[in-house]
């Protein structure tokens, strides 16, 4: 486990490159500069964190709690809808994000045949 570090996190534990980056500031989502390995600890508004699972660089995390059918905001527009209810500090991915704008497509449905053209 390291040390915390994360986005608006002024202090002695802030890193000068936080691990997450706040794009615009009416969205619900912080985007990871550098991978954060599953225990590491972050700090999102102030909150601390700990990564259930390894998130990649460029994916999402969750700046607070989201309702299942909520938008998730990133660049200050919507990139898609919450399937699930998801924690703040959450990894948000395919798992539990649905596109609102193309088919929704996983290895099940791709697998089966019945996942369009």
């Amino acid at each position: 486990m390291t040390k915390p570090d994360g986005a608006n996190s002024p202090g002695p534990d802030a890193n000068p490159s936080p691990r997450l980056l706040l794009l615009d500031e009416g969205d619900n989502v912080l985007v990871c500069t550098r991978p954060i390995a599953a225990g590491d600890q972050f700090l999102i508004d102030g909150r601390l964190h700990a990564a259930q699972v390894a998130i990649p660089v460029g994916h999402k995390v969750a700046r607070h709690a989201l309702a299942a059918g909520d938008k998730v905001l990133k660049y200050g527009a919507p990139v898609g809808s919450a399937n699930r209810p998801i924690a703040a500090g959450e990894w948000i991915h395919l798992h539990n994000l649905d596109s609102d704008y193309i088919p929704t497509h996983s290895r099940k449905t791709v697998g089966s045949g019945s996942g369009g053209p």
